[in-house]
């Protein structure tokens, strides 16, 4: 357990000086601009995170991918995602979700983003939520998200991943990406 924590940590040490370094390089780009950051309903996305976690977070315990191994990821949440090698940065056991929501910020309708967590719903229950139940969400993945009332389209228990990986369209570098499915990931060969 110590061991895991001590790469984990490793690990975030090593990406956040990779982000520090790279810090500038787009900032005059307007956000949700630019042609990586836009997929149906997904302008916007935030490409860099932290490796915070939602208080209450537990880590898992029987995670197929472990922090630091490599796995293909097998998702279009955002463009240059779909069969990019990932480096996993965190692996979670919790209830995601699909959301369906209009952002704060007065953009159009976001349906079926995927995903939302357990943890990054306001005031959330000890039982998981229902399709058709209304929350309020406390994350940041995209622009208005954050304290947007949204309606829950399906719910999953699964282990979730944060990942870093390279866009295959742009090259770009995205660090703790929250979050992945394990559905979505495949061993790399």
């Amino acid at each position: 357990m110590i061991r895991r924590k001590i790469i984990f940590s490793l690990v975030s040490l090593v990406a956040m000086f990779a982000l520090a370094a790279c810090t500038g390089k787009d900032d005059a780009a307007p956000k949700g601009d630019s042609s990586s950051n836009m997929m149906e309903g997904h302008e916007g996305m935030n490409h860099a995170g932290t490796s915070d976690v939602p208080e209450g977070l537990k880590e898992a315990l029987n995670q197929t991918y472990p922090v630091g191994s490599k796995a293909i990821i097998h998702a279009d949440h955002m463009p240059g995602m779909n069969e990019a090698e990932a480096t996993i940065s965190g692996a979670f056991d919790t209830t995601v979700y699909t959301i369906t929501y209009t952002p704060l910020n007065g953009g159009e309708k976001v349906e079926n983003h995927k995903w939302v967590i357990h943890e990054e719903i306001e005031n959330a229950t000890n039982d998981s939520y229902q399709a058709g139940d209304e929350v309020i969400i406390n994350a940041e993945h995209m622009e208005g998200m954050d304290d947007v009332t949204a309606t829950i389209d399906s719910a999953e228990e699964t282990t979730v991943y944060m990942v870093d990986y390279q866009d295959t369209e742009t090259g770009e570098d995205v660090t703790y990406h929250k979050w992945v499915t394990e559905s979505e990931l495949s061993q790399v060969e």
